[in-house]
């Protein structure tokens, strides 16, 4: 029944999509974040369902789509350059049978972020690519949410639908990518006119970020709760009232931490004694690795160079029996352990070069959304959702650029269509400014000599 339930959702997306060609745009995010081929049982699984989809949303936009006023950013640039870079490490590639394998769904995800911004021309369209990008991932956090409400979770233990943990459904990936979406479920709730904005929508609203704050705990990755941590203080600097603001979260912190599980406390408090604990000291010893590797290759060893280090740690530990304390240091080998770090899977993959071209693309995006976010902060009428969406978008970045300095998601696909909709919108914004001075007004008549 799951199977059909399945093929039925995308065949009525794909007739639909027959008579408006975006639905294909907005099928393809659904198709991509959620994986249904990985979710039936033998209908869909042996079928290239995503590829599918990309070539009738591409092949819909070129017979159909309106493409006046079409523009080619710069940062779309840096993505063909990036893509390029990759293609050209993949080729020399140190593990080139394992490099192949990445490649095979990282140039899809490229190439869909430097071709989503062209689908984008209106505010409803961005608005739906948002939406069907937040239901998709709820689709997944929801059953964590509910999962961890009944049994508390547990580094490992919660099952996302599925038994093995690649794309969003590993634990520290869901649990970045759950709490970066935040910003754009509540921005969905304010400003969204798919749905009509009354009590339903935002009692929705209300519980799917309470479910998006439950993942990490249900997950019991660290990395969320440091995700959780930077994105309470993004919001800080738009409270109207930042002592009321920091009144609130004190008391949610004192309700909420009794009573979360014990698992996930001690976890937690490993941030603490990372020396004593192989996870952590693993990333550090990975870290060093690849920074001495990429002295020797700074063009990059391709996707999955991290499969020839060797590590040797020392981990720590002090006991304290009355008022003796005691030291000890274990001496731990490793191997073909991951970066567990997106800038230095950049690095260790693309090279310098790559991390460059990486981090370029993210600042130019920080900063665009910036000068949005500040150009229209006082907007109102027509201008009103501007200056908060330029916010959402960028909180929505910070987080994830913060969760990508414990976590190997540099290519992860959500993260580039929601780069793919920071230029959509920029375009859009830019566009309406050279019709409109501002927006919403006619230009103002020449002055007579």
């Amino acid at each position: 029944m799951r199977d059909l339930a399945f093929i039925g959702f995308l065949l009525a997306l794909i007739g639909l999509g027959l008579k408006r060609p975006f639905l294909l745009v907005l099928a393809y995010a659904y198709v991509d974040i959620v994986a249904p081929q990985r979710l039936s049982y033998y209908l869909l699984n042996a079928v290239p369902v995503s590829m599918i989809m990309a070539g009738l949303a591409i092949v819909g936009w070129l017979l159909a789509d309106h493409k006046k006023g079409l523009k080619f950013t710069f940062r779309q640039g840096l993505m063909i350059l990036l893509l390029l870079h990759a293609g050209a490490t993949t080729w020399y590639a140190d593990f080139h049978l394992d490099a192949m394998g990445k490649w095979d769904w990282v140039w899809k995800a490229m190439v869909w972020a430097i071709f989503l911004p062209l689908t984008l021309r209106t505010k409803l369209r961005i608005e739906a690519y948002l939406l069907f990008i937040t239901l998709s991932a709820a689709a997944i956090i929801i059953v964590g949410g509910i999962k961890t409400a009944v049994s508390g979770g547990g580094y490992g233990a919660l099952n996302l639908m599925v038994d093995n943990n690649s794309g969003l459904y590993e634990g520290s990936i869901i649990s970045t990518v759950s709490i970066a979406l935040i910003p754009v479920i509540l921005w969905l709730a304010r400003f969204g006119t798919i749905f009509p904005r009354d009590w339903r929508v935002r009692l929705f609203a209300y519980n799917l970020v309470f479910a998006c704050l439950l993942i990490p705990v249900g997950t019991s990755a660290r990395t969320g709760l440091i995700c959780i941590a930077a994105l309470g203080i993004l919001m800080l600097r738009d409270a109207k009232n930042r002592f009321g603001y920091m009144a609130v979260v004190a008391i949610g912190l004192a309700i909420a931490v009794p009573m979360l599980p014990e698992r996930f406390t001690d976890r937690m408090n490993t941030i603490q004694t990372y020396k004593a604990d192989s996870s952590a000291s693993t990333r550090i010893a990975v870290w060093k690795w690849t920074w001495d590797y990429a002295q020797g290759r700074p063009l990059g060893g391709g996707f999955e160079a991290y499969k020839q280090n060797k590590l040797r740690m020392d981990l720590v530990s002090t006991q304290t029996t009355g008022s003796v304390e005691v030291v000890r240091t274990d001496v731990v080998e490793d191997k073909a352990r991951a970066y567990h770090s997106s800038y230095f899977e950049m690095l260790g993959e693309q090279g310098f070069p790559g991390l460059i071209l990486f981090l370029l693309i993210h600042v130019i995006g920080l900063t665009r959304m910036e000068v949005l976010r500040r150009r229209f902060r006082h907007a109102e009428g027509e201008e009103a959702w501007i200056s908060p969406l330029a916010t959402a978008l960028q909180h929505a970045q910070l987080v994830y650029l913060v969760g990508a300095v414990f976590v190997g998601i540099a290519w992860q696909p959500v993260i580039y269509m929601l780069l793919g909709v920071q230029i959509g919108f920029d375009v859009l914004v830019g566009r309406r400014e050279r019709v409109r001075a501002p927006w919403g007004r006619k230009p103002a008549a020449p002055q007579p000599a």
